[in-house]
């Protein structure tokens, strides 16, 4: 299993290689790659599908006498890519590996540290009942996480960002009982104005995923809360 923290940027890196120019990936893509993640999409099968929606656009461009429009969206592979998930499961491909662990980058300190770095931020965050008991809480536990890391090194990475999803959930789920309807309403207004020219190309449970992670991303971004995921740690 290739380093599952990996998974993002070798996505990015495959679709701006295919497209031929550095295209940024947009919020809708990331949420997109996350729902993958997720949902346990395997690495190589999203490589595969962006291939295969890639080829089929270059082959069509050949055949076509009129200019043929740039791809300007991850969500255009997204029906190739589950075609290449299906095809890997009839073929009996990737059969779960032994976990790994992970050390390069992730050595225990400097994931501690992130920890209690996200766990300062969440309190210093203006947040409106219930959202700041529970974020409390999450601060909390982010900093016995940190602590039990210290004393128990060997602990799992992939168990750890596990929790760390699961305290994420919890944290958004406060979130949007404490949100104003107004800011609900005009988010899901923008994440399906970004949906609507893949909507043809994408299966109905991933465009409630792609929303769902899109008003994540957003609510957590206004209010300065940090991703707790070990994606997002920095490594400099």
């Amino acid at each position: 299993m290739q380093n599952y923290f990996n998974y993002f940027t070798e996505i990015e890196e495959r679709f701006q290689q295919r497209r031929g120019s550095l295209l940024m990936l947009s919020t809708l893509d990331w949420a997109l790659i996350e729902t993958w993640r997720e949902a346990g999409v395997p690495l190589e099968a999203v490589l595969r599908g962006i291939d295969n929606a890639f080829d089929k656009h270059d082959a069509k461009a050949l055949r076509s006498s009129s200019r043929t429009r740039k791809v300007n969206g991850l969500a255009w592979c997204a029906q190739s890519v589950m075609e290449a998930v299906e095809q890997a499961m009839e073929a009996s491909i990737g059969a779960a590996p032994a976990t790994e662990n992970i050390e390069s980058g992730f050595e225990t300190e400097r994931v501690a540290k992130f920890l209690e770095e996200n766990a300062v931020a969440i309190e210093a965050a203006i947040l409106h009942a219930p959202a700041d008991a529970t974020a409390s809480d999450v601060a909390a536990r982010l900093r016995s996480l940190a602590l039990g890391l210290r004393t128990e090194p060997a602990h799992s990475l992939e168990d750890l960002d596990r929790t760390l999803s699961v305290l994420e959930e919890k944290l958004f789920a406060a979130l949007m009982t404490a949100s104003p309807e107004e800011e609900l309403v005009a988010l899901r207004e923008q994440a399906a104005r970004e949906l609507a020219p893949y909507r043809g190309k994408m299966q109905a449970v991933q465009i409630k995923q792609a929303q769902q992670q899109f008003l994540q991303k957003r609510m957590l971004e206004a209010r300065r809360l940090p991703r707790l995921s070990l994606f997002y740690m920095s490594h400099e």
